[in-house]
């Protein structure tokens, strides 16, 4: 086995803090719970399906754009489409849904060719947000990021390069670390260093989704990690990616806590999702 590299290193040590074995391994038996539901038996794409339209909707409640979950499914669903002439809160929200749906097919590559699945993600994400030249790719010199300002200024396309690289790397070594500190780290990574012009936290909650999945965490897919990450407000969410971008051990291990947290909620709400399509109900 070849030796590990700076960036995964780290996570390794990260997952040895004090305390976040424990929430790793609650993590993990929320999701095994989750598997073993009965509607799972023989109807994960239908749960699957319902997760991702979950999953958008509660990703565009933390970009600030909400739209009702019934509105996203016929959506999604092709019951209903988009406006000739979107509001910002559309234009956000198509690129929510786009990118959400396209952790389905990126997850049989996020842990194998991971630049390809972030260009992927981020296509989908900004579409209608930016030029097709800035579609895919990381920011350029000269090039900024006027996102998620509340994290301090975004870094300069030099140290984009390089986090980048260690992103890559944490990626392609999630088969041998624990799934959902891994998953941590990369959603934050994004969040913090804000790759690309727009989208970013869209992104990183698209890779998060594809990561946990991909990884072997949730297999079918159903746990709806968005709505984990917004269980307890978008405030929440924001001030643990600040504390994150801290750069100390506190502040990264309230963000590894908070996203143990956000697995288990994402869990319970899989199964309320499995409930549902058992139920043939999706009345949300």
């Amino acid at each position: 086995m070849p030796p590990e590299s700076p960036a995964t290193d780290a996570v390794l040590r990260l997952a040895s803090l004090p305390g976040v074995p424990e929430q790793v391994e609650a993590a993990r038996e929320a999701c095994t719970r989750l598997r073993w539901h009965q509607a799972l038996r023989r109807r994960i794409p239908e749960a699957a399906a319902e997760s991702r339209v979950r999953g958008a909707a509660a990703s565009g409640e933390l970009e600030g754009a909400s739209v009702p979950v019934h509105v996203v499914r016929e959506i999604v669903m092709g019951a209903s489409t988009w406006s000739p002439s979107p509001d910002p809160v559309e234009r956000t929200m198509r690129g929510v849904v786009a990118a959400t749906a396209e952790t389905e097919h990126v997850r049989a590559v996020v842990l194998t060719a991971p630049l390809q699945a972030l260009a992927r993600l981020h296509t989908a994400a900004a579409r209608g947000l930016l030029e097709a030249d800035a579609l895919g790719r990381p920011r350029m010199p000269g090039e900024d990021c006027a996102e998620l300002t509340d994290l301090g200024p975004a870094p300069d396309g030099a140290q984009v390069a390089v986090r980048l690289r260690a992103v890559a790397d944490v990626l392609l070594s999630t088969p041998r670390l624990p799934v959902v500190v891994a998953a941590a780290i990369v959603h934050a990574e994004l969040a913090t260093v804000r790759p690309f012009v727009r989208a970013n936290a869209v992104v990183a909650r698209a890779l998060d989704r594809a990561v946990v999945q991909a990884g072997g965490l949730d297999p079918t897919g159903v746990a709806v990690t968005e709505a984990g990450h917004g269980a307890a407000g978008g405030a929440a969410y924001l001030g643990a990616l600040a504390a994150y971008g801290r750069g100390d051990v506190a502040g990264v291990g309230l963000w590894i806590t908070h996203c143990c947290s956000a697995v288990r909620a994402a869990a319970a709400e899989g199964e309320r999702v499995a409930d549902a399509v058992l139920a043939g109900r999706l009345d949300r």
